[in-house]
């Protein structure tokens, strides 16, 4: 065992929630071909926890406090890159006007991630409404676009697009409904994809980035002598390492120990990093832990945010 994975192992945290990219044979995709999820309710999983500080009961004692804004907390799915393609992170928004219909028009080419690193895969599509009705989340799409593809987009980012509404719109409604889009006029398909059957969550583990920060949030401003770093994960033997890097610099590094990670879903972990003598732009990265040491496989995951430390 080296000594980052004594140091990594030996740093076990109280832990907090959950959160894959997919091959072409294993995708995401509606129910054609891929169940519904064992479990109605999402046990433990990202959809429980629609708060834009989710990770933890307490409020960071990092960030700055500010007044409650107005509106909902909604969790939007976006893309990132990976070893292993585009896979799929969460960040959380406040909305107003109905939760459902505003997270779809986010979503669905509507809006833009607060993160740099991240992205929507959809063109903009008009969504004219999102209900809850008859076991379904029944999304209604305006006018015949995008029935196909658009010029260089895949069919498994199409379907990692889907991905993006279904567990968005599922982490609203906090419950593992199927998605329906219902167009006006045929052809009834959406990027070039059947829209006959509802779509179904798919395998978080070919869906996700195996590691998403959940705060610190992407240009949070925090203070004090430590941050704690919450977010989700699913490791080798459930540990990976954090770090706090400033410019090129290493200042921090911790390894979390997230609930778990032999489950087809992301754990939740918490880890504290010391601001000692650190001021002024800095950048938190969590990653997963590569038991190959990049021999093998895609490479650990990786997940970022830009914060700014107040003295």
């Amino acid at each position: 065992m080296t000594p980052l994975r004594r140091r990594l192992t030996a740093t076990a945290v109280l832990p907090l929630l959950v959160l894959g990219a997919c091959t072409d044979a294993t995708e995401p995709t509606s129910s054609e071909t891929r169940p519904p999820a064992t479990s109605p309710e999402p046990s433990g999983s990202e959809p429980a926890e629609p708060s834009p500080s989710a990770g933890s009961s307490e409020p960071s004692p990092t960030e700055t406090t500010e007044p409650s804004p107005t509106g909902t907390a909604v969790p939007l799915y976006w893309a990132t890159d990976s070893g292993a393609g585009p896979r799929l992170v969460r960040e959380f928004r406040r909305v107003q006007g109905d939760p459902l219909t505003e997270t779809a028009r986010l979503v669905m080419g509507g809006g833009q991630p607060d993160d740099p690193d991240y992205r929507t895969l959809w063109p903009p599509v008009e969504v004219e409404s999102v209900e809850a009705t008859d076991g379904l989340l029944l999304v209604r799409v305006a006018g015949d676009g995008f029935t196909d593809r658009p010029d260089g987009m895949k069919r498994r980012e199409a379907r990692l697009a889907l991905q993006q509404l279904v567990l968005s719109l599922q982490g609203v409604q906090q419950a593992r409904v199927p998605v329906q889009i219902e167009r006006a006029a045929p052809p009834y398909t959406l990027l070039g994809l059947p829209t006959d059957a509802p779509f179904r969550n798919a395998s978080a583990l070919e869906t996700l980035n195996l590691v998403n920060i959940t705060s610190p949030e992407e240009g949070a401003t925090v203070t004090g002598d430590t941050l704690t770093v919450t977010g989700v994960a699913n490791s080798f033997e459930a540990s990976g390492p954090c770090r706090l890097l400033v410019g090129d610099q290493e200042v921090a590094l911790e390894g979390y120990q997230a609930e778990g990670w032999m489950e087809d879903r992301l754990f939740a972990f918490e880890v504290e990093l010391p601001l000692t003598d650190v001021s002024g732009e800095a950048v938190v990265r969590c990653e997963t832990d590569d038991a190959s040491g990049g021999t093998e496989g895609p490479g650990a995951f990786v997940d970022t945010k830009t914060i700014r430390v107040s003295p």
